[in-house]
């Protein structure tokens, strides 16, 4: 900024003292800039051409490169390798490791706090529970910022990948069968369908309820209304249930909130309730007791290993 002619005869007309006092604070100023501009340009790694123009030599940005991937080789080396046999170890209530892509997380503190229920957790403790993961995780962005702190260490070069009493070759068909399946898109929801499935729940509640308000609660009206309500209950159930899974949009809150509005509201029942059983009988499928689904008591005994159970804890007089 150029100063004005008032300004410059103010200047002057000051004692030579406060002008000196001034013009080295201009100074001061002006080699503390000069150094600080230096100290950047050495830190970029800059160069200035024959035109007087900054270039960049790339020194600078392969600096900052190679010291952050040294930091990540320093990470990695920092974790600790746990064999299958000591992770094992680890599969009580308060004491809860998994393994996921081979990396170890200690997640007993945060069991309680999983929005899963922490039972689901506690079925994979001291196993390898990658594929489920994957399964029941959309957003897998926003499920490493949870992760990464309970990060502890990672499977031994010499371990394999899951535990050595599965079988490899079906749990190889069952990624290859997820590979496929995302390649064709099953994944995506069809809007259309949903609203279509929503939009005929909703007309025959609202039929049922207008037969009522018009003929009355007759013998036959209620036969009639009766058949209409269960087939809009039954629906109700089958598309919570695809919301439950977070199927029906692509953000999870839409989804919980379906859900809530077609298990609470509409079948009165609570949604708290069927995911923590539901969740559990997805991630250990048919496998007694870790399974509520087949957990069906003396009614109907299932398997081999649930009658021997039940036959132990109420034995024969």
């Amino acid at each position: 900024m150029i100063p004005s002619e008032a300004r410059i005869r103010n200047f002057r007309s000051q004692p030579r003292n406060l002008r000196g006092a001034v013009t080295m604070k201009l100074d001061d100023k002006h080699a503390g800039n000069e150094s600080l501009v230096g100290k950047s340009q050495q830190y970029l790694g800059e160069k200035h051409g024959a035109n007087e123009k900054p270039v960049t030599n790339g020194r600078g940005e392969d600096s900052v490169k190679e010291e952050s991937n040294g930091k990540c080789d320093t990470a990695r080396k920092s974790l600790n390798r746990y064999s299958w046999q000591e992770i094992q170890r680890h599969n009580q209530k308060d004491d809860q490791w998994l393994v996921i892509h081979r990396k170890v997380y200690d997640v007993t503190g945060w069991a309680k706090r999983h929005p899963g229920g922490h039972r689901v957790l506690n079925h994979y403790a001291g196993e390898d529970a990658t594929d489920v993961f994957r399964a029941m995780h959309l957003k897998l962005d926003t499920v490493k910022l949870y992760l990464n702190p309970l990060l502890i260490g990672e499977l031994a070069p010499e371990e394999p990948g899951q535990e050595r009493n599965k079988n490899s070759q079906l749990v190889e068909d069952f990624q290859e069968l997820r590979r496929t399946l995302e390649a064709m898109n099953m994944f995506k929801a069809n809007w259309v369908f949903f609203f279509l499935h929503l939009a005929h729940i909703l007309i025959l509640e609202t039929l049922a309820w207008l037969i009522v308000w018009h003929f009355g609660n007759g013998w036959l009206v209620t036969i009639f209304i009766s058949f209409l309500l269960t087939i809009s209950q039954m629906q109700s159930a089958f598309l919570q249930h695809d919301a439950g899974h977070c199927s029906m949009f692509t953000n999870p809150k839409w989804n919980h909130l379906m859900q809530k509005f077609l298990m609470s509201h509409l079948k009165g029942l609570s949604t708290k309730w069927w995911n923590h059983e539901h969740f559990q009988h997805h991630v250990k499928t048919n496998i007694y007791p870790k399974d509520p689904d087949i957990n069906v008591g003396p009614l109907f005994l299932v398997g081999d290993i649930q009658p021997v159970k039940v036959c132990l804890e109420f034995p024969s007089t």
